[in-house]
């Protein structure tokens, strides 16, 4: 793809603007941890949001969407399609327990709901495993997708693709180390809305090269019957006899409540409770994680997925289906277009790098450092500290990207390590039971299991499984077949389930105290803490019943939105009108019953 000089001044004006925004906050960012990690917990809901939306738009994304739907088609994207129901668990049950439990990081939580060794272990150990090799694999795979852009883009080899991205990362470290979230949430403002100008550009243009809907809708109905064993492309939801329909089934009926992963950790955690923390008040904590979710799942899809079924209807026997969005690219964008759709790629790669490079040098320095290492620094010794591990977290990232092959893969290794410890993370919050031992059994439980599943030494249990599931392949259980993947969640879900269970009642609960101190910090709703409720005075007005009705309103206005969209972009006007209706009257539950409860009153 041929670059001007009009090209290259656009991409190093963008450049130069987040440049400015990171130094322009260099000062208000430096005067504590608290300013540096969490902008001094003053943020609007819209900026925080929007900062949460545009960290989840990465490089990969695009590209992730791409090769599911050249897999299985629209319907393939209820791989994350399912985690808005956990997205939404977030929203009303936890957003405002978060905010008002006043952590810097979600590890701190550890020892404000734990007490002791084991709670100081867990939250030391949780810190640095997030921190280094789950942050390390999320940052690892971002690089992978732009490393994949540049080659084609610009037509380098693979190892001027990694020096650019590296060059970019050290840009990055730039603003990040200077300002840290302050300069985090403002660039993300400007690279969401440059990302979304360029995807919808991009799709318009997709779309008007291969002759229009119609002629993308004929095109696809030949490739199902030629290549696709006529499975519809364009579904919604997948056939029954489809191989992966059993993934799909796994997905909603398991993977969204028990399997933790970032960005949609069931209960929240990670970068989403990082932008809770930095929420002016509780109203505005819930309000940034409905903006979000609304945005994530029902705003950004149909450009991309547009797209990826150009790419299909053109290039249907890609060695690599992820690049077809890049060949698309390539082919149907304007000229015009080109700068700053490339700059528009390095937007969504810097977004996401900044908050990563930003989250886990906070767990290293809040979490292990500032915990365990030196307790009595001074706020800018540990603002420095910060600024270094920042630096470190970041070549770490860029060493491991190498020894990456597929962003999809690494999507469900993720998932597959922390399936069934989700349960835990939710419960830990309205059941008063659960101790310290309880998540630290549950992590360990899902890795082990997960891991020897994908092993040599699950042959046995693969060999017995085929027996019901004729359809398992006859070697280690592969996340990329989807019958292996979808037992490895259930089997590790399972497993992990029973063992954190165990290891509770085997354990002591948490001392009395703690657990009184934890409740009236938090007030979670009563009836799970009756015990140590009934020895209090001031109590929680958290209804499960009305907050389980809004989370169904909020799932309803999300998949509404979504699919009357989608209904509309296909030209099937009843289905996108009655969709349309059903999501507005959901929004409008949702709105009447918040006003009518307090949006963020918890305690009387």
């Amino acid at each position: 793809m041929q670059l001007t000089s009009l090209d290259w001044v656009v991409i190093a004006a963008y450049f130069m603007v987040n440049l400015g925004i990171g130094f322009y906050y260099y000062r208000k960012a430096s005067g504590s941890v608290g300013e540096f990690f969490i902008s001094g917990r003053s943020v609007p809901w819209w900026l925080a949001g929007t900062s949460m939306v545009a960290t989840t738009f990465a490089a990969d994304t695009p590209l992730l969407v791409t090769g599911l739907v050249y897999k299985y088609g629209i319907a393939g994207n209820w791989f994350w399609w399912s985690l808005a129901l956990s997205g939404m668990l977030t929203v009303f049950f936890f957003a405002r327990l978060w905010r008002r439990a006043g952590v810097l990081t979600d590890m701190e939580f550890a020892e404000i709901r734990y007490a002791g060794k084991p709670a100081a272990f867990l939250r030391g150990f949780r810190a640095l495993y997030l921190a280094l090799p789950v942050n390390t694999i999320i940052m690892g795979w971002v690089n992978l997708a732009m490393v994949k852009i540049l080659m084609l883009t610009l037509g380098v080899d693979e190892k001027h693709a990694i020096f650019i991205t590296l060059g970019i990362c050290a840009f990055i470290l730039l603003y990040t180390t200077a300002s840290g979230l302050w300069s985090v949430l403002w660039t993300d403002m400007l690279q969401f809305a440059l990302k979304m100008f360029v995807v919808i550009a991009l799709a318009f243009y997709a779309v008007r090269g291969v002759g229009g809907m119609g002629s993308l809708r004929a095109g696809l109905a030949a490739h199902d019957a030629a290549v696709n064993n006529g499975v519809n492309t364009v579904a919604f939801l997948p056939d029954w006899t489809s191989s992966w329909f059993i993934m799909f089934l796994v997905f909603l009926s398991i993977n969204w409540w028990a399997s933790w992963y970032p960005g949609a950790e069931p209960g929240g955690g990670g970068y989403i409770a990082q932008r809770i923390f930095s929420a002016k008040d509780e109203k505005n904590s819930l309000g940034a994680t409905l903006w979000f979710n609304i945005a994530h799942y029902a705003v950004r899809p149909w450009p991309w997925i547009l797209t990826a079924l150009v790419s299909v209807a053109l290039y249907p026997h890609l060695k690599d289906p992820e690049g077809g969005y890049i060949e698309v690219m390539i082919h149907y964008l304007p000229a015009a277009l080109r700068g700053l759709m490339l700059a528009g790629f390095a937007a969504a790669y810097m977004s996401t790098m900044a908050t990563q490079i930003n989250l886990g040098a906070s767990y290293i320095i809040n979490d292990f450092y500032r915990r365990f290492l030196k307790k009595d620094g001074s706020e800018a010794h540990y603002v420095g500290a910060s600024r270094i591990v920042t630096v470190l977290v970041t070549i770490i990232a860029a060493i491991a990207s190498q020894h990456m092959h597929s962003i999809e893969g690494a999507w469900k290794f993720l998932m597959s390590i922390g399936a069934g410890a989700g349960l835990v993370f939710m419960l830990r919050w309205f059941w008063w039971r659960v101790n310290a031992w309880s998540e630290i059994g549950a992590m360990i439980a899902a890795a082990f299991v997960s891991l020897f599943l994908q092993s040599q030494w699950s042959m046995p249990v693969v060999n017995l499984l085929r027996g019901i599931d004729p359809h398992l392949a006859a070697q280690p259980m592969d996340a990329n077949d989807p019958h292996g993947f979808a037992w490895v969640m259930i089997i590790t879900t399972a497993f992990t389930t029973i063992c954190w269970l165990t290891v509770t009642f085997l354990t002591p609960p948490e001392p009395e105290e703690k657990l009184r101190e934890f409740y009236r910090k938090v007030l979670p709703a009563r009836v799970g803490w009756q015990p140590i409720a009934a020895k209090e005075t001031v109590h929680s007005q958290q209804s499960l019943g009305w907050s389980a009705a809004d989370w169904i309103a909020g799932c309803g206005l999300i998949y509404c939105s979504l699919f009357s969209v989608g209904h509309l972009i296909f030209g099937r006007i009843p289905q996108a009108a009655g969709l349309s209706v059903l999501g507005i009257l959901c929004a409008w539950f949702i709105y009447w019953d918040l006003n009518r409860r307090g949006w963020e009153s918890l305690s009387q």
